[in-house]
C-alpha cells in the first residue's frame, strides 16, 4: 500500500471516530426531550390524569342533652325524680332553657309513661314566655300550674320546675304566674322564696 493510500485511510478512520464522538454527545445533551432514532417506533406522551381526592366526611356535631325532671320510682318502688334526657339542637330548639321547661310541661313520652314515668304539671298548664336576661331568666307559667292535685301535688310539681330549670342555667330563675312574680302559690298558700333553689319551699 502506498504512503499516500495510508495517510488518506488514517484520515478518513479520524473521521468517522470524530462523527462518532459528535453523535453520542448530541444524544447526551442537556435540554433534548426526544431524539429520533432511525428505525426506532416513537409511542406518544402519555397523558397524566389528575388524581380526585375523595370527598372528606362531614364531621357531625357533638349531640346535645338538656335535662328534664319527672317522677317515677327506684328499684325499691320508692317515689323519686327522674331525669329524662332530650336530645337537643340549638339551631332548631333554640335556647337550652326554653327547650327544656318546654319539654317539662309537655310531659313524658309514651316510651316513658310505660316505664312508670310521669308528671305532676297539670294538663293545660301553658308557658306565656321564658325570658332569659342578663342576669335572671324568668318562666311565666298559666294559673293552670298552681291548682289541682292536692298540696303534696303542688310540692312535686314546684321541685321538677326547680331541678329542670338548674339543671339547665347557671342564671337565677324567677317563676312567675300570668305575669306576677309568684310569692304564694296554689289554694293553700305555698310560700316560695326566689329566685329559685332547692330551699325554695323550705325543705
Amino acid at each position: 500500500m502506498r504512503a499516500d493510500q495510508r495517510i488518506f485511510l488514517g484520515l478518513l478512520g479520524v473521521a468517522m471516530v470524530a462523527a462518532s464522538v459528535f453523535l453520542g454527545l448530541k444524544l447526551l445533551a442537556p435540554g433534548d426531550t426526544t431524539t429520533e432514532i432511525p428505525g426506532a417506533v416513537q409511542e406518544p406522551p402519555v397523558a397524566s390524569e389528575p388524581i380526585e381526592k375523595p370527598d372528606e366526611p362531614e364531621q357531625q356535631k357533638p349531640k346535645e342533652y338538656v335535662d328534664v325532671v319527672f317522677i317515677g320510682q327506684n328499684e325499691n318502688h320508692e317515689e323519686v325524680y327522674k331525669i329524662v334526657k332530650r336530645e337537643y339542637d340549638p339551631d332548631i330548639d333554640g335556647s337550652k332553657i326554653k327547650y327544656a321547661i318546654s319539654s317539662l310541661i309537655l310531659g313524658p313520652k309514651q316510651g316513658e309513661k310505660t316505664k312508670g314515668v310521669y308528671s305532676e304539671i297539670p294538663a293545660g298548664t301553658e308557658i306565656i314566655g321564658v325570658q332569659e336576661r342578663p342576669d335572671k331568666v324568668i318562666i311565666n307559667l298559666s294559673s293552670q300550674f298552681e291548682y289541682g292535685g292536692g298540696t303534696d301535688s303542688v310540692y312535686k310539681r314546684l321541685y321538677q320546675l326547680i331541678k329542670t330549670a338548674r339543671k339547665n342555667t347557671e342564671k337565677p330563675v324567677y317563676l312567675y304566674i300570668n305575669g306576677q312574680q309568684a310569692d304564694v302559690i296554689g289554694g293553700d298558700g305555698i310560700m316560695i322564696t326566689q329566685p329559685l333553689s332547692d330551699s325554695s319551699l323550705g325543705g
